[in-house]
């Protein structure tokens, strides 16, 4: 975006929304690991205030690490390059791990996490994300617990961001550029 771009946002999903869905995925997630520990993690730091809101009404015993990736630096797509900025803290060999991802939508960044975590021989590895653009996904395997499938917007706010901005917002917005 240049420097002489105008940026708006229009309100795309409500916080109202976002809270009622992420009951229901925790919901189902209590489900899944009734009786397990589940290792929760984070990927930062789109994921934060996602992970933070979900882990809330995780009723199972579990624990959180987080993981730093960058693909995007400063941009609105992806450089096609994802770096390693925090690795792990916690042994994850024969664990249960759940991925937490503010959205998933090119797929680069969940894929070069599901290599460096089965590298390490975890007992399952599930994935949640908050969004999901489908038509944008290049995967060869589902996301298990997703908030809101969209169309390829760029979005930010509740966690996600644009140059590192908007992360505060408490509902998710497109962004807009007019010159």
């Amino acid at each position: 975006m240049s420097k002489q771009s105008k940026i708006y946002l229009e309100k795309f999903i409500s916080r109202k929304t976002i809270s009622g869905r992420i009951k229901k995925l925790a919901k189902k997630i209590n489900e899944d690991y009734k009786g397990k520990k589940p290792i929760f993690i984070g990927i930062l730091n789109g994921s934060f205030i996602f992970l933070s809101d979900l882990i809330r009404e995780i009723k199972v015993d579990c624990e959180i690490d987080f993981l730093k990736l960058s693909s995007y630096g400063d941009e609105k797509i992806s450089s096609g390059k994802v770096t390693m900025l925090k690795d792990l803290n916690c042994e994850i060999e024969n664990r249960d791990i759940i991925i937490v991802e503010d959205i998933v939508d090119s797929g680069l960044s969940v894929n070069f996490i599901k290599a460096i975590i089965e590298e390490k021989k975890p007992s399952s590895l599930r994935f949640a994300s908050l969004l999901f653009k489908k038509e944008m996904s290049k995967l060869d395997f589902k996301i298990d617990y997703i908030g809101f499938k969209i169309d390829n917007k760029f979005v930010v706010g509740y966690g996600l961001d644009y140059a590192q901005q908007y992360r505060n917002l408490n509902a998710i917005y497109v962004l807009h550029s007019k010159n």
